[in-house]
């Protein structure tokens, strides 16, 4: 019998279509923005040392001055270990507020390009995750699918951007045939969806997969119109429709790493599935998935450069997402990471647990050999994207939180750490969370440096980044001090967005209080590993 890939496509389209329509009820919008100290007519940040997103080492002690949410100067006033020069200090205008930063380290605010706002499944609403990223520093994020309904996206954007609630600037990318009144099945329809979501206001596109021609004919229309694109190159297509197509027909960013291997294979144009695998068992596909980099090229090849080099000739985008996927090398590091007890909804945790139905929650058998490929995995992964920066491409910090064990803004900076071990030098890192991401969503002008001219978004904190990534979480990093005493430092001190100050740690302070209402009002608690007479890692009433 023969197979007509073209109908195959085209069917595959319609179910995932037809799925994106069974969305949950969105969850509850941000409240009323009753955080944040300003904004003033004029902000002199004083004394700190400035972490640009330029690779330009720490410089400082730096006063910043911001003017109505723009950056006007930027004046060294000493060095370090002498007095301040009083005399280089600009001057404090009538209305003005200052913020003493002395001692302190200041980064431009941080962009997840990858970011979900909370889903009623996952018992995550909009006030939550936003303060858990805001409290983390992150200060812009690009909505991946909107999967809330682009409408409420928007609602909350349009918020956001006026500073009405407390939330990063949102940039809002629509799944591809979201609301679509018939099925896309034409090049001719995927055109007029795509100018129809540019009308609504939507930033750009995330796709899964669908049929070349119409792959085509959207990141053709998309492109014309000046929009972004994102792809997360779901298995169902990639036979067909790999990175290095879709980087050629225009998109603009690749997410995860679904479609690379592929577009790496040298001796075989199929991942060597097994033979009773099915995609819709999340062990099979997850599983598996851990097998598929050394399915490909191996580093350096002829083949692996010749991908890398066209890649990097389209100016393509790689967010890679390595801290969704780290459970698969280490279950139980993500499972009891330390602050799930305080900072995970139980709900969310409820989501995360071993499951037929909540996506991402494949622990139906997971053990010591599957976390070994996938320990294999990562090298091969972080090999490509590592040298994929060495020659000059970009590569952002994005994190898919909410979903395995990977809880919103604390995953920033685990995403941090992983392209630290990547092979990624501190600075590298600190530019891949700022002006790389800045740049891959069009913003490049307005923010991810610390340049005069642009918006005030900032992050500042009391410990070092460079000397440990770790210092930035919101739960800090245990320190070893007099007396023998241990202690825990770090965690974002401010967060700065549109020249209004935040305090992070109360942010977080509020996300805590919300559990703990959250577990009063359910009665239910997170549950340490070895208890009795119940499944481990579930909720269950309060004793």
């Amino acid at each position: 019998m023969k197979i007509n890939f073209k109908i195959a496509a085209i069917l595959l389209c319609l179910f995932s279509q037809f799925v994106t329509y069974a969305q949950d009820p969105a969850p509850m919008k941000a409240p009323p923005r009753k955080e944040g100290d300003g904004p003033w007519s004029q902000l002199i940040i004083r004394g700190v040392t400035l972490i640009n997103g330029t690779l330009a080492p720490p410089l400082g002690p730096v006063d910043i001055v911001v003017e109505n949410n723009r950056i006007v100067a930027i004046q060294m006033v000493g060095a370090p270990g002498l007095p301040i020069d009083a005399s280089r200090r600009p001057k404090l205008k009538t209305g003005g507020k200052e913020l003493n930063a002395e001692g302190m380290y200041l980064m431009p605010g941080f962009v997840d390009t990858h970011a979900h706002i909370g889903g009623a499944q996952q018992g995550a609403n909009a006030e939550y995750v936003f303060k858990l990223w805001m409290g983390h520093g992150v200060t812009t994020l690009a909505d991946p699918g909107c999967g809330n309904g682009l409408d409420w996206v928007l609602e909350e954007k349009a918020k956001s951007a006026k500073n009405e609630i407390t939330a990063p600037r949102i940039k809002a990318y629509t799944r591809f045939g979201q609301k679509s009144s018939t099925p896309i099945s034409t090049p001719e329809q995927a055109r007029a969806w795509v100018r129809e979501n540019a009308k609504l206001g939507a930033d750009g596109i995330k796709f899964g997969g669908a049929a070349p021609e119409i792959m085509n004919a959207a990141l053709d229309e998309n492109k014309k119109l000046g929009l972004r694109s994102k792809m997360h190159h779901s298995q169902t297509y990639v036979g067909g429709w790999n990175v290095l197509q879709s980087a050629r027909a225009g998109l603009t960013a690749m997410e995860h790493w679904y479609g690379l291997p592929e577009a790496l294979f040298a001796d075989r144009t199929v991942q060597n599935y097994s033979l009773n695998y099915n995609y819709q068992n999340e062990q099979d596909r997850f599983g598996e998935a851990g097998t598929l980099w050394k399915q490909a090229a191996p580093p350096y090849s002829e083949k692996w450069n010749k991908v890398m080099d066209e890649l990097l000739s389209l100016d393509f985008t790689l967010s890679p997402t390595l801290s969704i996927y780290e459970a698969n090398r280490d279950l139980m590091r993500a499972r009891r990471a330390e602050w799930h007890e305080e900072y995970t909804m139980p709900k969310l945790w409820d989501f995360y647990t071993p499951s037929w139905n909540s996506h991402g929650s494949y622990w139906h058998s997971w053990g010591t050999e599957k976390e070994i490929e996938w320990k294999e995995n990562y090298k091969l992964w972080m090999t490509f994207i590592n040298e994929y920066k060495n020659r000059g491409g970009r590569v952002t910090v994005g994190t898919d939180a909410g979903f395995i064990y990977e809880l919103y803004g604390f995953s920033y900076v685990r995403e941090m750490e992983l392209l630290r071990e990547a092979g990624f030098h501190p600075l590298e890192v600190i530019k891949a969370a700022t002006f790389n991401g800045a740049q891959s969503l069009g913003m490049e002008k307005e923010i991810g440096t610390v340049e005069i001219g642009k918006l005030a978004d900032f992050v500042i904190v009391e410990e070092n980044p460079l000397a440990n990534i770790q210092s930035m979480y919101g739960t800090g990093t245990i320190k070893l001090v007099e007396n023998n005493e241990v202690v825990r430092k770090g965690g974002v001190k401010y967060t700065i967005k549109d020249g209004i100050v935040y305090d992070a740690k109360k942010l977080l302070a509020d996300v805590k209080k919300m559990v703990e209402d959250e577990k009063a009002k359910s009665g239910y608690k997170i549950l340490q590993p070895g208890v009795a007479d119940t499944k481990v890692g579930t909720t269950r009433p309060a004793q």
